[in-house]
């Protein structure tokens, strides 16, 4: 067992302990509101690996000629059917431990420990929840015709441009008015910003005005997340998302364990959690076959992920690579 002591602590003198500590690096903003509906998080109970529900798929040639001088049979058309599957993922919150002397020579008790790691985990579950939903949905998506890849002479991606976020947009071609947000990195989010610039200088009276500085992506929100799901061998992931392209739903209830711990030079207190959370994608059914609490690996691979229903432009929506 690691346990903290005193001398992992800088323990000042008769000074006031603010409860700071750094702050998370990545914007973890981007459930509900904040992505227009995109990124939906929820609570809601599943007993078992996975979550299922069904839902009827398109039928082909649903309406057709009627021939008025036939009194012919006519062969009758299944309702086809097909379901839509989440998969639960388990994950754990510590365990930390920390000597109560530590506590003592900072004039503190543990009750400032489980303050603090309480906050800590609220925030570190949003990152995580965020970039595993990104990491299914650039998984989900890049298995469709939804993807547009920016690519130069050298077969290497270019970097982000308006032009390249209409061609990711046409992508999903008389359905493109079902985008509500994008997502993306700051490095194709300035790329944006830099071309809007570099298109929008022009000649006032021998000198120069530049119009705007924030990127015009066509009349939709941007969230903007530095999430390493949206980088992959040197290549950024643009995402176009629909109203309810991915949702996160907590399926299990957390559970926090927050005790002392005997029997050791110095009496430790312990913290340790535990929850779980389902995540799916609209318009794909998670493969039951790749397996339960699947790792970031799985999650990613478009194999994993099965497209039900039938045309690209009624799924999660649309993926822009650029360098």
């Amino acid at each position: 067992m690691s346990a903290g002591t005193k001398t992992n602590f800088v323990i000042y003198d008769e000074q006031f302990y603010a409860g700071q500590w750094e702050a998370m690096s990545q914007n973890v903003n981007a459930f509900n509101a904040a992505s227009d509906g995109a990124l939906v998080l929820r609570p809601r109970d599943h007993l078992g690996d996975f979550s299922s529900n069904s839902n009827f798929r398109d039928i082909p040639g649903l309406i057709t000629r009627r021939d008025t001088g036939s009194v012919a049979d006519v062969a009758d058309t299944a309702m086809p059917m097909d379901e839509n599957i989440s998969v639960k993922l388990n994950r754990k919150a510590g365990p930390i431990a920390q000597t109560l002397d530590s506590w003592k020579k900072m004039g503190q008790d543990p009750r400032v420990m489980s303050y603090i790691l309480g906050q800590m985990m609220g925030g570190a579950k949003m990152k995580d929840m965020l970039n595993t939903i990104l990491l299914a949905l650039v998984g989900a998506i890049s298995g469709t015709g939804n993807t547009h890849n920016i690519s130069a002479a050298t077969g290497d991606a270019a970097n982000a441009t308006y032009l390249a976020l209409v061609e990711a947009l046409a992508k999903m071609g008389d359905q493109a008015s079902r985008i509500v947000a994008w997502t993306m990195h700051s490095k194709p989010y300035f790329n944006l910003v830099g071309d809007g610039i570099i298109s929008k200088v022009v000649n006032v009276a021998d000198g120069f005005m530049i119009y705007g500085g924030v990127p015009a992506t066509l009349g939709r929100p941007v969230v903007v997340t530095d999430s390493p799901a949206l980088l992959a061998g040197g290549n950024y992931s643009t995402l176009g998302l629909v109203a309810g392209a991915a949702t996160v739903e907590e399926s299990e209830g957390q559970t926090i364990m927050f005790e002392p711990v005997t029997g050791k030079q110095n009496l430790v207190y312990r913290f340790q959690g535990e929850y779980a959370y389902n995540v799916g994608c609209l318009g794909f059914k998670w493969r039951k076959e790749a397996g339960e609490n699947p790792a970031d690996t799985a999650l990613a691979a478009a194999a994993n992920w099965t497209k039900n229903v039938g045309s690209d432009k009624l799924t999660a929506g649309t993926r822009l690579v650029s360098r």
